[in-house]
């Protein structure tokens, strides 16, 4: 019978391939090597590619597309219902066919060359925070130890630093001092390497046509904006606004049974990154919404009277999502009135 769905387990050098008929019974589900991948899908053009959405599926995507395959790619936790017995190469590729050719599935496009560009340097900023973060609560600590405590805040902490290792009258050992000289050096390169990415983000804003319409809502600059483009593409992946907000757990948890309605805290799914930058994003909107009569802080103060800034902060990043995706989507221009 004719193979209509090939599934991929996709790994490092040898992949798990299987390929199922119209009505799902297996026809094959062997090993292929990477370099072999290629050369054994063509023998099925007419093969719908199911692969989950994972490190190396992007690039896999857009190699299958070129050579006119359909691809579609799933969520790992989408699939992972449909893995049965114990879990290996053939369950898996076996349950990302299953998942497939379920109708209410939801996939997701493969990034372009250019998505990747833009979120590689995302990926690399949000690393260096945290080596930042991990490094002056690493100096904090060795400094309590001598007695000495500084202020919260990254400036308080650059400024004192200096200062300590020039006064002969406090409690540092010259070995303390020797550590605390290269420690402050250390994060002085940090620092540096993380203005740099910052600066090549903003070059990625300037340079791309729907960066720079993001910019213009309240709340959004460039961060936010590259990194939106970089995770929604055109916004043609999903189905509205509210699909895009849900994709970025930026809406309530549901408990429903018996036809009574419950609603939680926000589900905190899909990409975290986005939705703290969101988040910051929307308290920059609160804090200056006394002072601005656009539509976007108008109702921002509306929020905040009957629910409070917490819930707000959240009910503005909500907002934010659900603008990006449709000026992304209909490619409009933003309208702050």
């Amino acid at each position: 019978m004719k193979v209509t769905l090939i599934g991929i387990d996709l790994a490092k050098n040898v992949l798990q391939v299987c390929g199922v008929n119209q009505v799902g019974k297996t026809l094959f589900n062997r090993t292929v090597k990477r370099t072999q991948l290629l050369k054994t899908l063509v023998q099925y053009p007419d093969a719908v590619i199911a692969m989950e959405a994972c490190s190396g599926s992007n690039y896999w995507g857009r190699e299958l597309l070129s050579r006119g395959f359909e691809v579609k790619l799933i969520p790992p936790q989408h699939v992972k219902p449909f893995v049965k017995g114990n879990k290996n190469d053939r369950n898996d590729a076996f349950a990302i066919c299953e998942a497939a050719m379920r109708p209410n599935i939801i996939f997701v496009k493969p990034r372009t060359l250019a998505q990747v560009d833009i979120i590689i340097s995302h990926r690399i900023r949000e690393r260096r925070i945290r080596v930042r973060t991990a490094l002056t609560n690493q100096i904090r600590g060795l400094l309590s130890e001598y007695g000495i405590v500084i202020p919260k805040g990254r400036d308080p902490l650059n400024l004192a630093l200096p200062e300590l290792l020039e006064d002969a009258d406090n409690s540092l050992t010259t070995t303390a001092r020797r550590y605390i000289r290269e420690l402050l050096d250390e994060l002085y390169a940090i620092n540096a390497s993380i203005k740099a990415l910052e600066k090549e983000i903003r070059l990625q804003a300037r340079n791309h046509e729907d960066t720079k319409r993001l910019t213009a809502i309240r709340g959004v600059a460039e961060i936010i904006a590259t990194a939106s483009v970089s995770f929604a593409g055109d916004g043609s992946g999903y189905q509205n606004g509210r699909h895009f907000s849900a994709n970025l757990g930026l809406v309530p948890k549901e408990f429903s049974s018996g036809g009574k309605q419950k609603l939680g805290a926000i589900t905190k799914r899909g990409n975290s990154y986005l939705r703290r930058q969101l988040i910051q994003g929307a308290w920059s909107v609160i804090r200056y919404a006394k002072n601005n009569d656009d539509r976007l802080s108008v109702w921002a103060r509306k929020v905040i009277e009957r629910r409070g800034k917490q819930k707000a902060a959240v009910a503005v990043a909500n907002k934010l999502a659900r603008i990006i995706w449709a000026m992304l989507y209909y490619k409009t221009e933003y309208r702050p009135s």
